[in-house]
């Protein structure tokens, strides 16, 4: 069934040219004087005794060369920025800033391309030389501090933050970066005090707060740490201060209220297991280690949280740039693995991103979720082999886990493997056991690779079991009344559970088109029309709703436009089992043609 479940250069002499321009005085440039043909007056070419001797490279020649291989390193540079393809930007803009070093624009794209693909070392030493020239510089500054915490030179790093003009997310980043700095040097009066300009800032008071409770536990406040982190998690209920209040909690013999607190978590983010580790613990009476191990994590944490916060809008480069610095401190860091990786899935950089999954730890409670990520963005990247292979070993290495089946089902029922699919859901369900309302999808994506295999009986019973779980699923009243429509069955009832599912996804093309076609089996042409027209607005790449409204229109005697829908529908690769029979309404008309169609 048709349905979803689920800019400028500059360089010497080119500083004022565009694209047109630059190939113009690169083509002028590159011909020296000796190079040119001499010529008479007429313009005829003057005569030559003997073979012409390749002519010497001038100065002037070589310089024209050089600054013409820089502009197209440049270019090439740029063109894989774009691309997101920071690998080739840094090894492009590296070839042109070694043939023109001092130019200050390559060296600055240089940078930015280095430290978004992980070369933060390279970074770092071009860092250098752009504060020299700017020292207000916000993330080569910031590069630089990293590898002085590397180092260990704290004092260093500190006098440099101070420098750093406090604009943009350097009003956050920087008071945060100084209280660790400041803490690594036990200087925590000073931390805490650095933290003071970040009172003035509603929304960052959660963040306030936790980096305080962190470092005022590191100190040894527990009493002033717990003040802070419990303000923290009242102010936000995100994974990363629930984890930090609640290991506070049982580090500090509290278990039961940590206890609580993972579970009110959990329960408020149905679907979650990123505390189930920390429960098993609990259960065994074990208590975590620190949170953080030095003011290295705590750094660390700083980035993260600003990548975390940078993600989420349309500035998801300088978030990666974010992650990169807080790998770099940390390459252990679970969280930052899993956040990077999924920026540069959503860049398409997915050969980075999958490295970066499969070096999250297996002893990370992240593990899990970054596995069946792993193999998400595997399918993606068209080596669904390996997908299925990954959640295949998943579902064997814990057979209490039941997500690696459901993945494992949704992905074989994208492949079309509809029997072995519905046979992975029912092993799913069988590791869950008391199934709830929570699990209505699972009903339905069985129904589907049920009615697909050829088994309606089996399909229909659980689609009126995902009804009974989740009386009004839009989804699942479509699909089960379109089936009905096209079997001939219940059609009144059918209808009103479509026109249901209308109401609740009024621009959902392929639910609309469900209730044009019941209109359709019910005789109601004119509306059909409507409707299905609505629909091919809605969806117009897909074949089976322009087929749809071919019907419709032949049957209200518009003929020439059903003629034309049914040819589009054929445009749009149409199952194969479909072809012969729009080829045959083509040829003969409608009544020549009876069909059945699926969605799916």
């Amino acid at each position: 069934m048709n349905m979803a479940i689920k800019g400028g250069i500059s360089l010497p002499g080119l500083r004022a040219a565009g694209a047109t321009g630059l190939c113009c005085l690169l083509l002028s440039g590159c011909l020296g004087e000796n190079d040119r043909i001499a010529s008479s007056g007429s313009g005829a070419p003057a005569a030559t005794a003997g073979p012409v001797e390749p002519a010497v490279p001038t100065v002037r020649t070589m310089a024209s060369m050089q600054i013409a291989s820089a502009a197209g390193k440049y270019l090439a540079g740029r063109h894989a920025r774009q691309h997101r393809d920071f690998g080739a930007a840094a090894e492009h803009f590296s070839g042109a800033l070694q043939l023109e070093s001092e130019n200050r624009k390559i060296r600055r794209e240089a940078f930015r391309s280095m430290i978004a693909g992980g070369r933060m070392e390279e970074a770092a030493a071009l860092a250098r030389q752009i504060v020299k020239d700017n020292e207000g510089a916000a993330i080569p500054n910031l590069s630089i501090v990293i590898e002085d915490a590397l180092a260990g030179k704290l004092a260093e790093a500190e006098a440099r933050l101070k420098t750093v003009p406090r604009r943009g997310m350097n009003t956050f980043a920087v008071p945060l970066l100084l209280a660790w700095f400041q803490a690594g040097q036990e200087k925590f009066d000073d931390a805490v005090k650095s933290l003071e300009p970040l009172e003035k800032v509603a929304s960052f008071s959660a963040l306030r707060h936790l980096h305080l409770g962190l470092i005022r536990e590191l100190s040894g406040n527990t009493a002033a740490a717990e003040e802070n982190l419990a303000k923290a998690a009242e102010a936000s209920r995100s994974l990363r201060v629930i984890q930090a209040y609640g290991g506070f909690l049982e580090r500090n013999g509290r278990g039961p209220e940590a206890k609580l607190l993972y579970e009110n978590f959990e329960r408020e983010n149905a679907g979650t297991v990123a505390f189930q580790s920390a429960l098993a613990r609990l259960d065994r009476g074990e208590k975590p280690g620190p949170f953080l191990r030095s003011y290295r994590d705590g750094l660390a944490e700083v980035f993260f949280n600003l990548a975390g916060t940078l993600a989420q809008g349309r500035t998801s480069e300088l978030g990666l740039i974010y992650g990169r610095l807080a790998l770099r401190l940390r390459p252990d860091f679970p969280l930052a693995q899993v956040l990077l990786a999924g920026l540069l899935a959503a860049l398409d950089r997915g050969q980075d991103a999958v490295a970066l999954y499969r070096a999250v730890s297996p002893d990370s409670h992240l593990y899990q979720s970054a596995q069946l990520r792993l193999a998400s963005l595997l399918d993606d990247l068209k080596r669904t082999d390996e997908a299925i292979a990954l959640l295949r070993l998943l579902s064997e290495k814990d057979r209490q886990w039941h997500e690696p089946l459901v993945r494992l089902g949704d992905l074989l029922r994208s492949e079309k493997k509809f029997e072995e699919a519905s046979n992975i859901y029912s092993a799913a369900m069988k590791r869950i056991g008391d199934l709830s309302e929570n699990h209505w999808s699972l009903f339905y994506a069985r129904g589907i690779s049920y009615e697909r295999s050829d088994r309606w009986p089996l399909a229909e019973k659980d689609f009126l079991k995902a009804l009974e779980l989740s009386p009004d699923q839009p989804f699942v009243l479509n699909y089960l009344g379109y089936s009905w429509v096209d079997k001939g069955m219940h059609l009144d009832r059918a209808r009103k559970m479509i026109e249901t599912a209308v109401s609740k996804r009024p621009n959902d093309g392929y639910i609309v088109d469900s209730l044009g076609w019941v209109h359709y089996r019910l005789g109601n042409y004119k509306d059909a029309v409507e409707q299905l027209e609505r629909a091919v607005v809605l969806r117009p790449e897909d074949p089976v709703i322009n087929d749809h409204l071919g019907d419709a229109y032949w049957r209200v005697g518009r003929l020439l436009e059903a003629r034309f829908q049914w040819k589009r529908a054929l445009s749009l690769d149409p199952e194969k089992d479909q072809i012969p029979l729009i080829q045959k309404k083509l040829n003969q008309g409608l009544a020549a043609a009876s069909k059945k169609d699926r969605r799916g």
